[in-house]
């Protein structure tokens, strides 16, 4: 829309009959409203109106200043809809200042261009902004990249931002909230606010899209995930978890680490073999397991988690809880655990959502239909095309926990290998995670650059190709899905045999380094 409806008329002294002649030629032209200079407070809105907004914080505590503005935001009638990653970047502009994390939210709202202004303004003042130096040192910076379909032009607001396609760490976050095929008319609009014959994609390709971001610990931009007070950066090397079952019927060690002292041996076998997390689960999910309550779930689980947590050799490791009840996740946060690993991705507790937003630790979404006692019925085993429909079906599950608060940045993703698949499908997985995530791409590019666990360790579809009934003989085979796994892209691989699983993931990241390496020498 080349006209601009906010600064068609400067309506400041126009008698009453000609301001109403103008709003409803405007309407004519399908504009929902129009806007005056900024000053006026003649402004016309009703309607929802989908929004970008980006945010930056680099004083003070940075996440806990995101979290409090995406919450005063809610509270200020913009509703978030999805959120892009989360970025440290390097200050641009005036470089003598600490880094940033930056992101960026999609939203829907009623308010309109300049009400929207006025509402972050005063979330940045409440978040402790106070004028400073421009581009300087800020603990909340708010700004409206998009408005609608609308390009608005007054003496404090321009839209879309005019600094957008100048700034990768803008543009990285932007995209992330677009998915790669085109979704409604306003993200169209977008495209065609660039001014690139390939609108924003284009736009962002020739900035340098996916080499802008860099190694962690190095000058630039990388996307990181909150966690432990810190921030991970899962793209240098693939992380090992490793399984504590405090149960007495998992299919692969179920019953041999019931007490505390046996689990915390284990812990301590596994974290000499490189473990860089711990998985504890204390409710069984192999096929056809009876559920038990939350109560008895807490019961196995809390006095090893605290024994597990109060050892010295866990200092710098992530401590992973596997649950699907959203009582136990938040008493395990409580308690120390650094993320909560859901097999369910919330389909087995309506709360787990709502509890995971206010739990600020990441939270890995998995793919199963049913429940376990029902995941391997025939009906949930229908697959057309198997990674198409993982995509999908995860995305939905993925997409309601942000609309409920979850911020793309704690999430992370995991296609079940083995829940409600077959042989067949699992091996599908295990060839096409690269499909899986391009296809979530198609939706969200956020989601599809989640950070990806795969769990195939010891699991039945091994047996049967190898002909090993016995779980504990399928470490090679472990082994070989892994190597599989990594070089297909999962950054996390939750094993049971922590040292030899950690050799084969070394050598897979080796090659995958050298690859790299060989693809930027011949740019």
């Amino acid at each position: 829309m080349g006209i601009s409806k906010m600064s068609i008329l400067k309506c400041l002294g126009e008698p009453r009959n000609k301001l109403f002649a103008a709003r409803k030629y405007l309407e004519g032209l399908g504009f929902s409203s129009f806007h005056t200079a900024s000053k006026s407070s003649v402004e016309l809105h009703s309607q929802e109106e989908e929004v970008v907004i980006a945010l930056g914080s680099n004083v003070g505590d940075r996440l806990h200043n995101f979290k409090e503005a995406l919450k005063l935001m809610r509270n200020s009638g913009i509703n978030i809809t999805r959120h892009a990653c989360l970025y440290e970047t390097a200050p641009a502009y005036v470089t003598d200042q600490p880094r940033f994390i930056n992101s960026a939210v999609r939203a829907v709202t009623k308010l309109g261009p300049h009400e929207l202004l006025s509402a972050l303004k005063k979330i940045e003042k409440d978040l402790g902004r106070t004028g400073g130096i421009r581009y300087g040192p800020r603990p909340i910076d708010l700004d409206i990249l998009f408005y609608g379909k609308y390009k608005v032009r007054s003496d404090i607001l321009t839209i879309p931002h005019e600094r957008i396609w100048e700034r990768p760490f803008v543009m990285a976050p932007l995209m992330d909230l677009l998915g790669s095929a085109i979704d409604s008319d306003t993200v169209a609009s977008w495209h065609s606010f660039s001014g690139h014959s390939r609108g924003l994609t284009g736009l962002w390709e020739d900035l340098g899209s996916e080499s802008l971001i860099g190694e962690f610990g190095k000058e630039g931009m990388y996307r990181v995930m909150p966690v432990a007070n810190g921030l991970l950066d899962w793209s240098r090397r693939t992380s090992v978890m490793g399984i504590l079952n405090v149960t007495p019927d998992s299919f692969s060690d179920g019953g041999n680490f019931k007490s505390v002292e046996s689990a915390v041996y284990q812990v301590r076998l596994m974290i000499s073999e490189g473990a860089d997390m711990i998985d504890i689960g204390a409710q069984s999910t192999r096929p056809t397991a009876s559920r038990i309550s939350a109560a008895e779930e807490l019961g196995r689980l809390i006095p090893v988690l605290e024994a597990v947590v109060s050892m010295p050799e866990v200092e710098g490791k992530l401590i992973s809880v596997d649950t699907f009840y959203s009582e136990v996740a938040s008493e395990a946060v409580s308690k120390g655990a650094h993320l909560i690993n859901d097999v369910s991705a919330g389909q087995l507790d309506s709360n787990m959502f709502k509890v995971m937003a206010d739990l600020d630790v990441p939270y890995v979404a998995m793919h199963m239909r049913g429940d376990p006692s029902t995941m391997q019925n025939s009906e949930n085993l229908k697959y057309g095309n198997v990674c198409k429909e993982i995509s999908s079906e995860l995305y939905s599950r993925v997409r309601e926990a942000e609309m409920l608060g979850i911020p793309a940045w704690r999430i992370m993703i995991d296609p079940g290998i083995g829940f409600s698949k077959k042989t067949e499908h699992n091996l599908d997985i295990l060839m096409g995670l690269p499909d899986i995530r391009e296809e979530i791409a198609t939706r969200s590019l956020a989601i599809s650059h989640a950070p990806m666990l795969i769990g195939p360790s010891r699991k039945r579809f091994l047996g049967e190709i190898c002909s090993r009934p016995d779980a504990a003989k399928r470490d090679p085979s472990t082994i070989a899905s892994v190597t599989a796994g990594v070089l297909g892209g999962a950054n996390i691989v939750r094993v049971h045999n922590v040292k030899d699983n950690l050799d084969a993931v070394k050598v897979c990241d080796a090659i995958l380094r050298q690859k790299s390496s060989h693809l930027k020498s011949r740019h």
